[in-house]
């Protein structure tokens, strides 16, 4: 049965790796938290001002990766595939620590922070996790691109459309239900590039730590990366992998409807500074352990996604 009790790991875990953007080589502790603690990140190359609240109110220049930041100005970027694999695997309370101002980006997915999480497993917490409901629908309008949520009957759906000249990727559109779908697939594609973007990415200071071992870039018709894809829809899927890392910015697991054309970071956040500006959009509701027709209809969902 789905616990609707809080979570945290059993016990730290550590990863090291480089910054896409930033090119520089961090150290990251993911610390078990108390209840109703939530998710933050401590930058512990400081000595002081260095705790920010992952929350989408805290969201700043979010230009191809998330970055968050506290009223002192202090930032930690690309958090959002440590996000997503926090939401997946259920996990509700846990101190992040780094040493640098970007968290590592691994192998360009969400599938090596799932694994270190597996490895050392979760612990049940006594307090009741909260879910938010989606009441009215609410949308957000930029030029072509297009992002929406609505009620959903006991769900999180992510309806993702991309759009792209490039012969190779084209326009691509799939349906995700927390519901029914197994994570693993999108907890396993990278992001992407066209070729031709590098330069005028990095000629912006970005993407200082990219390479083909941590991202797909994609030339024309062709995949740069000897290991080609690793599924049919990792372009799409990847997307939805950064859907799904902003949404847990929210501070509690959605149940809604979102859909989407050419989203993105920027848009996601925009979706939700607008639907939690006003309460009449949404409420939050928990529900008790010993309800547990109640609490598996809420919420129905594979073992392999181990919410």
């Amino acid at each position: 049965m789905l616990s609707a009790k809080q979570k945290t790991l059993n016990k730290s875990i550590k990863l090291s790796g480089v910054g896409l953007h930033n090119g520089i080589t961090a150290d990251l502790v993911i610390k078990p938290a108390d209840i109703n603690f939530g998710i933050k990140f401590c930058r512990v190359d400081l000595e002081k001002n260095n705790l920010i609240d992952a929350n989408f109110k805290n969201v700043i220049e979010p230009i191809l990766c998330t970055k968050i930041s506290n009223k002192n100005g202090v930032t930690v970027s690309t958090v959002e595939h440590l996000m997503a694999a926090l939401f997946g695997e259920g996990i509700d309370n846990v101190l992040v620590e780094v040493n640098a101002s970007e968290i590592p980006i691994l192998d360009g997915s969400a599938n090596d922070f799932v694994e270190a999480i597996r490895s050392v497993g979760t612990k049940e917490q006594s307090a009741l996790r909260q879910f938010v409901y989606v009441e009215k629908k609410v949308e957000v309008r930029d030029g072509e691109k297009y992002i929406s949520i609505e009620p959903a009957h006991n769900d999180l759906i992510i309806d993702f459309e991309i759009v792209y000249k490039n012969p190779l990727i084209r326009t691509r559109r799939k349906e995700f239900k927390l519901s029914q779908d197994n994570l693993s697939e999108i907890y396993n594609s990278r992001t992407f590039c066209l070729y031709e973007d590098i330069d005028f990415i990095k000629s912006k200071g970005l993407a200082k730590g990219g390479s083909l071992e941590n991202a797909i870039v994609v030339k024309d018709s062709n995949i740069l990366n000897d290991d080609g894809l690793r599924n049919r829809h990792e372009f799409v899927y990847h997307k939805i992998l950064d859907c799904i890392g902003d949404l847990m910015l929210s501070g509690n697991r959605i149940i809604g409807h979102i859909i989407t054309s050419q989203g993105g970071h920027a848009l996601t956040n925009k979706l939700l500074l607008k639907f939690f500006s006003d309460k009449s959009n949404w409420s939050l509701k928990s529900y008790k352990l010993n309800n547990k027709a109640q609490v598996n209809e809420i919420l129905k969902k594979p073992l392999t996604a181990s919410i």
